[in-house]
């Protein structure tokens, strides 16, 4: 509640909502009109950044009025202070009008939301993306029934856990007639809204609105007063009406005089308001502003206590009923009157015992001087509000120390039954360690960590550990801090909390864990070379302890992991000497340093490296958390099958569920890709995008669009992968994430490929291989070989490919897979003469395995029909031709479909036609959605599996049925099923 009545709505003149235009606001107001207007929807998303006081509410209020008035269903929250570390606060307020739709939700999406929200029990954390999932769900089914407008206004004080989850859902509802108004100060970080949206700034008004908006004050002021006001005010409508109402007030009339001395903006603009403070009845309404200023999480509740407030909770306000407790523990109950499970984001009128119900507006009550006084204003329901932050601050402020303090004690008192407000009332009014409040704030954070509120339960904990007596107890609160604040994605506050741990302890076990949350969070940074110094360092330190020693190998592999970043040799180097150092006869800690040399070298010993899967499969077997870790490192070996089913069981155990990206998260996709599951390929990219997105984490981001980048372009859709490889890159540092910089080089090549431009694709292709030849990434690098070479033949670049190519196979010579050792011959058979091909295509064809990589193999099926077909050996060329026609069908490679088709006819083969041809010429995502539709899904799994709401789904099934000449879901699967099947199988 940025500006709000007593601010410029009241002050233009205008009834509150009416449709006149604000005194120089009307560029402003046509933007925002145009943004909710459902025919024209210039902006589906658009924020507002300006000073408090400029009239952001205002407009927004407006804006919401149009809405409404044209039939738009308007949702609308306000962020709050003391509710910015209570998880899913402001969700659940924006929520609340539409409860009874969220019924209606899925039952997963609908337990989520609720486990969200504190409802129930909650046994474990919820799945955030579901919970996005639900929100993004909920908000097109409302929109089924008329457009949309969400207005999130003062939302640099939103919670984290709601604007993650709100951004998540808005950036998925493209297209829908959801429109999404926010507000907020500049220079306030909003994750998630803060990056590629269209933003209106609202600045001062000019010296001509300015004074329009004088003129309509009651009792406008002239001459030197009107001067200096316009001076001070600077064009903030806020300050004009409120200096306005100083300089009139009948003190200052008295003297003809405005107050004395300047009043700079907006930081003193409080003193304005709490001038007002002093004429108000002392023992009623000036006590229940404090009460209200103090818990402003929701005024009309703190109204509806107002009897019992005054006879109870003010009665601990020192100077008016009586002495306050000198200590929050002494208040009954401090220490365990928690009750697990039970949290509640709104005072209610059973808040507590005592309270018997809602007060009355009514002229008799306490409320009216603070009205008349412009501090309040009235809402729809009768009960007050502040009428801008700045009097809550005012009100707050003005109140000695003791006063608020008893104020905290009081309205703790009065939450019994909301346990992490009343915790926070408590510490609030702590002014020395308490063993007691510091539990209770431990409890509340761990409430909120089984609602997935990270950042409220990090806030919790660090608190938690001002108040512990004891500085080892302080220590240990800032590490689970410390842990829950990685799963923001805030690797500064992590990097704090460490440091205020280290501070506090000489605990060996404690520091190292400080060492391993900032490790945790770093490998997915963009800082690479930096956050590889600082965990192969401290793994180094570490090494030398065998006690340690575990946690110095967690360390190393959070360097290996950025050491696959950034493919650096002097990193592998320093990898390699760590693990030397570490203890080698410890049974337990084998599968990690298996791990982390697959990682960092995965063709240094590759056969060494796969005699030890098993064991590593053994350990996933017992830890099923380390399913993923399995999975990457048979991913990195080229054994592809067995990281498809690991992924595959790791997915289905878990879903969504996770709040950050897997370290290597693009292995899954990759996996995907390389089988041929393309559409599970883009699932899994879905998934990791939006993880890191929410997170802020450009890297993670980065990888997961990169490879979808490339299964685009095996599609066809060679704009859509030009536009992800360009996204990519432009979120990654090219020489410190080589590893995205080489798959996104790919993805290009590979759509230069598609469209026959071959000089374009060899100079991408090349770009993946030093100058001299050796490859830019370890890993990366060389499946790109055989595209090389394919794109070097018909551009004319033979031998300088041939060279980089034979020097691959020399570095390579004993540790290649059989799927690189085929990728080798291939592009030599592509590169070769005429005459000596032949044996180079059998010998990428000759291994069975290969089948696995089926993309791969048809590439070379198809290499060899046309080798076969232009030496004249056609009824040779045509069973290759058909298998490779086949596999380009069911995988929907829409470009090499035409090529080999065109092949097949200049073979004699009778080419018709079918079902996956219509297929190929929808969309990439409209393919994945028939696929699953076809597979029994419904609109609203879809939307789950795919990050789309079920609107989305349906209207992209509507547009889809006519071009596949079908008109009922039930033709679906027969359709799909025969070049498809496989590919419906799998993902």
């Amino acid at each position: 509640m940025d500006e709000q009545a007593g601010g410029p709505r009241a002050v233009a003149g205008e009834e509150s909502g009416g449709e006149a235009n604000l005194i120089g606001r009307d560029a402003e107001l046509a933007r925002l009109f145009r943004a909710v207007d459902a025919a024209a929807s210039a902006d589906q998303v658009l924020v507002l950044r300006g000073e408090v006081g400029v009239g952001k509410s205002a407009l927004l209020d407006r804006a919401a009025h149009r809405a409404e008035t044209h039939g738009t269903r308007v949702l609308r929250a306000e962020g709050s202070e003391s509710e910015a570390d209570l998880a899913f606060s402001a969700l659940h307020l924006l929520l609340r009008p539409v409860s009874a739709e969220v019924g209606e939700l899925p039952e997963r999406q609908r337990a989520a939301l609720h486990s969200a929200f504190g409802a129930g029990t909650a046994s474990e954390e919820p799945d955030l993306m579901l919970v996005g999932v639900a929100v993004m769900s909920l908000l097109s089914a409302v929109a089924e029934r008329g457009p949309v407008l969400v207005v999130l206004d003062d939302a640099q004080w939103f919670d984290r856990a709601s604007l993650d989850v709100l951004a998540f859902a808005v950036r998925r509802l493209a297209g829908e007639p959801v429109t999404t108004l926010i507000a907020a100060r500049p220079g306030d970080r909003l994750p998630g809204f803060d990056r590629h949206l269209p933003t209106l700034t609202v600045g001062p008004l000019d010296d001509s609105a300015a004074n329009r908006l004088l003129d309509r004050q009651p009792g406008h002021p002239a001459g030197r007063t009107r001067t200096r006001i316009l001076a001070q005010a600077e064009g903030n409508p806020l300050a004009l009406t409120e200096l306005t109402r100083a300089a009139t007030a009948p003190d200052a009339a008295a003297t003809g005089q405005p107050p004395a001395g300047p009043l700079p903006l907006p930081e003193h603009l409080e003193r304005v308001f709490a001038a007002r403070l002093p004429g108000l009845p002392a023992a009623t309404t000036r006590a229940l502003l404090l009460l209200a200023a103090v818990d402003n999480a929701d005024f009309a509740d703190t109204a509806e206590s107002a009897d019992s407030a005054a006879m109870g909770g003010l009665g601990l306000l020192p100077g008016i009923a009586g002495p306050a407790p000198t200590t929050p523990s002494q208040l009954p109950g401090t220490a365990d009157s928690t009750s697990a499970g039970s949290t509640s984001l709104s005072m209610s009128a059973d808040s507590a015992s005592a309270v018997p119900g809602p007060v009355s507006y009514t002229e008799g009550d306490v409320w009216p001087p603070a009205e008349q006084a412009g501090l309040i204003r009235r809402t729809g329901h009768g009960l007050p509000r502040f009428s801008h932050p700045l009097i809550r601050s005012a009100v707050y402020h003005a109140a000695a120390p003791d006063a608020r303090r008893a104020a905290h004690l009081a309205l703790a008192e009065l939450l019994r039954a909301v346990p992490d407000r009343r915790a926070w009332h408590l510490a609030a009014a702590a002014t020395a360690p308490d063993a007691a409040v510091s539990a209770e704030l431990e409890r509340t954070a761990e409430r909120a960590r089984r609602r997935g509120g990270h950042a409220a339960a990090a806030t919790a904990l660090h608190r938690a550990a001002d108040l512990a007596p004891r500085r080892e107890d302080g220590a240990r609160l800032l590490v689970a801090a410390a842990a829950q604040a990685v799963l923001t994605g805030d690797l500064a506050w992590v990097e704090e909390l460490a440091a205020a741990a280290r501070a506090r302890t000489d605990d060996p076990a404690l520091l190292a864990e400080a060492a391993a949350q900032v490790g945790r969070l770093a490998v997915l940074t963009a800082r690479h070379p930096v956050v590889f110094a600082r965990l192969a360092d401290a793994a180094e330190e570490l090494a030398a302890d065998r006690h340690r020693s575990p946690t110095a190998l967690d360390l190393l592999a959070g360097a290996a992991v950025v050491r696959f970043y950034c493919a650096e040799d002097t990193q592998r180097q320093r990898v390699e000497a760590v693990l030397d150092r570490l203890p080698q006869d410890d049974a337990a800690q084998a599968w990690l340093r298996a791990w982390v040399r697959a990682v960092s070298d995965p063709f240094a010993n590759r056969a060494a490296l796969l005699s030890l899967l098993p064991r590593v499969a053994a350990e996933a077997r017992r830890r099923p958390d380390r399913l993923t870790a399995f999975a990457v490192m048979a991913w990195l070996l080229d054994e592809t099958p067995r990281a498809a089913r690991a992924f595959d069981e790791a997915f289905d155990r878990w879903g969504l569920r996770g709040p950050l990206p897997d370290g290597l998260g693009g292995a899954a996709a990759w996996t995907y890709v390389e089988l041929g599951r393309w559409g599970r390929a883009r699932e899994s990219c879905a998934r990791s995008g939006a993880l890191g997105a929410t997170a802020g984490l450009d890297h993670a981001v980065a990888c997961a669009t990169a490879v979808d980048a490339t299964v685009l372009a095996y599609q066809g859709d060679t704009a859509g992968a030009r536009a992800r490889a360009a996204e990519a890159l432009a979120l990654i540092d090219p020489l410190e994430s080589r590893s995205v910089a080489v798959y996104a080089r790919r993805a290009l090549g590979v759509a230069a490929l598609a469209e026959g431009a071959h000089e374009t694709a060899y100079d991408q292709l090349r770009a993946v291989f030093t100058a001299d030849g050796a490859p830019v990434h370890y890993h990366a690098s060389y499946p790109a070989l055989a595209d090389l070479a394919a794109a070097a033949v018909r551009s004319g670049h033979r031998d300088r490919a041939a060279a980089i190519v034979e020097r691959s196979a020399r570095a390579l010579a004993h540790n290649a897979s059989p799927r690189l050792r085929a990728l080798i011959e291939r592009a030599r058979g592509l590169l070769a003469d005429a005459d000596r091909a032949e044996p180079h295509f059998r010998a990428a064809l000759a291994d069975p395995v290969l089948e696995h990589w089926p993309f791969e193999r048809a590439l070379a099926l198809l290499d060899l029909a046309e080798w076969l077909r232009r030496r004249r050996r056609i009824a040779e060329a045509r069973a290759p031709l058909a298998e490779a026609l086949d596999t380009f069908r069911r995988l929907g490679a829409r470009p090499w479909i035409e090529r080999a088709r065109t092949e097949a006819r200049a073979a004699g083969l009778d080419v018709t036609d079918s079902a996956p041809d219509a297929l190929a010429e929808l969309s990439p995502q409209q393919q994945q959605i028939i696929r699953l539709a076809a597979r029994g899904l419904t609109n609203r799994e879809i939307g789950e599996r795919l990050f789309l709401s079920p609107r989305t789904v349906g209207s992209h099934l509507y547009r889809s049925f006519p071009r596949l000449g079908i008109t009922a879901r039930s033709q679906l699967r027969d359709l799909v099923e025969g070049a498809l099947a496989p590919e419906g199988r799998q993902g």
